[in-house]
Formats: C-alpha cells, sequence, structure tokens
C-alpha cells in the first residue's frame, strides 16, 4: 500500500517549460478523503524551494479544505450575519453593514480570503480616504471618507479576520501589518456667542424657536430630538428623558432604537426658560405625542430635516454654514467655558465617559486651564 502523503509534504521538479515547479499536499477533502495539491513555480531551483518551503509553512494551522471556499466578499458577509449581526446594537450592525457592503466588497470582495494582504488592505484605506464618500462632500468638503470612519472600518476587518484565524481559514491576520489611519482634527465650529440671538430670533420667525433653543441648552444628537415625546419632559423637575432615537439605516429609512451607549440614556436637565417654550408649544398642539411635529405630516421630523431647517435659519440670520451637530458642540463649548464641570457636560451629552469629552473638548477646557493659571499666579504673588 502507497504511503499517505503527510501534509505540507511535497517535492520539486523542472517542468517542459523550463521553470521549476514544487508540488504538496495542502490537505484533505473531508468528503472524498483526496488529497488537495497546491503548487508553487519559480525560474530556478532554489527561488521554487524557497516558495515551497514558504507555502508548507503557510499551510500549517489552516483547514485548506474550508479557506478556499472563502473570498474577502463570502467571508466578511459570513462574519456579519453569524456573528455580528446578531451580538450588537441594530444601529452598529447597520453602520458595519455599510462599510462591508459599500466601502470594502466593491474594492476587496473578490480576492481570495487566504490571499488579503496588509498591502490590498492599506490601499483600500488609502482609496476610501482619498474618494471614498458614495454621496457627494464631507461637510469639510472632502470626496474622501473621514479619518475617523477608516479606522472604524479597520477596527471592524481586525474583528472579522481574526475570526478567521480563529477558524483556521487564514493563518494570520493581515491587518496586524496594517497602518491604520490616525484620526485628524478638524478646528471646530460653534455657534459664536454673538451669534445666537441673531440665529434664535429667526429661528422664531419661522415658528421653531423652542426646538433649536431645546438643543442650543442641552446639546441632544437630531436622532434623540426628533424622537422626543411630551412625555419625556418633566416640567416640575425641569428635565427632558433621553431613552430613544431615531436612526437611518442602510436602506434610507428610519428606525427608532435605543441611543448609541447605555450612558447616552439619561436625563437632562435644562433650564426653566426651556421648560416655558415648551409648555406654550404645547398648547399648540396638545393632542398630538411628538413634542416637534411636522406641520406637513403631523408626524415627527426626519433627522435630515431639522438639518436643511438649520440651514435655512443660518441662512435667513446671515451668519456662517455651521453643521447642525455644531449646536450640539456649542451646547459643550460654552458650557465648559461657563464653568460647568467636564463630568456634568460629559453626562448630558452622553458620553460613555469624562475623558472623550475632555479630549473632544481640548479647546474649551483650554481656557479655563488659563484662566486657572492666571488665578494662581495672582494667589502667588499675593504671598510671596
Amino acid at each position: 500500500m502507497a504511503k499517505k502523503r503527510a501534509n505540507g509534504e511535497g517535492n520539486i521538479r523542472k517542468r517542459s517549460d523550463g521553470r521549476w515547479e514544487g508540488r504538496y499536499t495542502a490537505g484533505y477533502n473531508p468528503e472524498t478523503g483526496k488529497r488537495i495539491i497546491k503548487n508553487v513555480l519559480g525560474k530556478t531551483q532554489a527561488e521554487c524551494k524557497a516558495k515551497l518551503a514558504a507555502a508548507m509553512e503557510a499551510t500549517k494551522g489552516v483547514d485548506v479544505s474550508r479557506a478556499d471556499e472563502y473570498t474577502v466578499a463570502t467571508w466578511l458577509r459570513s462574519w456579519y450575519d453569524i456573528y455580528a449581526k446578531p451580538n450588537v446594537r441594530v444601529a452598529t450592525a447597520d453602520r458595519y453593514h455599510l462599510m462591508i457592503e459599500q466601502y470594502t466588497i466593491p474594492r476587496i470582495g473578490s480576492i481570495k480570503l487566504t490571499k488579503l494582504t496588509a498591502h490590498d488592505l492599506q490601499k483600500l484605506y488609502k482609496e476610501l480616504m482619498e474618494s471614498g464618500r458614495t454621496r457627494g462632500k464631507s461637510g469639510h468638503g472632502n470626496p474622501g471618507l473621514s479619518s475617523t470612519t477608516v479606522r472604524s472600518l479597520h477596527l471592524m476587518l481586525h474583528n472579522a479576520l481574526n475570526r478567521a484565524v480563529k477558524e483556521r481559514l487564514i493563518l494570520r491576520n493581515p491587518t496586524e501589518d496594517c497602518i491604520a489611519p490616525k484620526v485628524q482634527k478638524f478646528e471646530m465650529q460653534i455657534l459664536q456667542p454673538e451669534h445666537i440671538k441673531t440665529y434664535l430670533d429667526a429661528a422664531e420667525k419661522r415658528g421653531l424657536l423652542p426646538m433649536f433653543y431645546l438643543e442650543l441648552v442641552s446639546g441632544l444628537r437630531k436622532g434623540e430630538l426628533t424622537a422626543l415625546l411630551w412625555s419625556d419632559l418633566d416640567i416640575t423637575d425641569k428635565t427632558i428623558s433621553v431613552s430613544k432615537q431615531y436612526v437611518k439605516n442602510p436602506n434610507g429609512e428610519l428606525t427608532l432604537s435605543r441611543p448609541k451607549t447605555e450612558t447616552s440614556v439619561r436625563k437632562v436637565s435644562i433650564p426653566q426658560e426651556a421648560v416655558d417654550l415648551l409648555a406654550a408649544e404645547h398648547k399648540k398642539h396638545p393632542d398630538n405625542p411628538y413634542m416637534f411635529p411636522s406641520p406637513v405630516t403631523g408626524e415627527m421630523y426626519y433627522p435630515d430635516s431639522i438639518v436643511n431647517l438649520h440651514k435655512k435659519i443660518l441662512k435667513d440670520a446671515g451668519l456662517p454654514h455651521i453643521r447642525f451637530h455644531d449646536l450640539r458642540h456649542t451646547f459643550a463649548t460654552l458650557a465648559l467655558q461657563n464653568g460647568v464641570d467636564v463630568k456634568t457636560v460629559s453626562s448630558m451629552l452622553g458620553h460613555y465617559d469624562a475623558g472623550f469629552t475632555l479630549r473632544t473638548y481640548t479647546h474649551a477646557t483650554r481656557q479655563k486651564q488659563d484662566e486657572a493659571a492666571q488665578t494662581m499666579g495672582s494667589f502667588m504673588a499675593q504671598v510671596m
């Protein structure tokens, strides 16, 4: 009986075309029991021998019979359905789906999973940073994806390929050899204090003062703002309960979900002026459960709709363009600059920790540090 060749065992021969060929046993088909034969080619015997050794080494620890079934596309879809989607929040699953289907698969989906290299991934990151946006340009005028988005995609791929390693589909995770994009920091835009009255006057002329006043004193995310019901307002305690938000899934449909993190489920204190404005607004449509219903449909505003309203208010007021999200930055910046401590601002914004808030609003805390330095300098001058 012929000796059964072990996995990774190979031989070298010279072909009729002058090249050298190394053949080796990569594994066995689990259904037929037949050997899975692979080969490498080289111009010289030494080159072929080196390639053969590298190929046999790479085969160790890999389930070749299964690994060959997968391209990057089929593996990412399988990972998403089996491991990711059942174990993450809906919003996170939607973001993964977008990154897989729109950003990754169209560019590298056809590559065999076992052939995927760090070079392929690094090239992907570069292309996405330069021209990855599927719809127009970013708020900063860039046709590419933000460094934050591409870094998130890198982390998602790292998790997906780690699972491939654990299932013995690949020997090593190629993301380990990649350089993830550094998060680029843009100068933060806010609604300047001297522009706030002009902005709110323009909002009032459009009948939108309660909504945008509340935004400036609470820093709610647009999806949280549009999801507010009158039952979320506590007039006695002067608080807004934030426990839900509207988000857009990859199909463009709005879905109601819990906020981004558990710390985003919160109660936000609001000033008496905001309570009074909301109470007056409630009298206009007392039977509608939505705090800010659309005058057209009577249903809640779409998040994109209030972004467009914000743009119109800026235009009416003759003010420079800032994003709607920059109103959230305005709230945080002004709160910090006016002495509200970082932990309080962090909890009001629904950040997962105060450290994140501190890093995000360094420009605001820098001013407070300068004031503290001046205070200490005055103190030391008195005691010396």
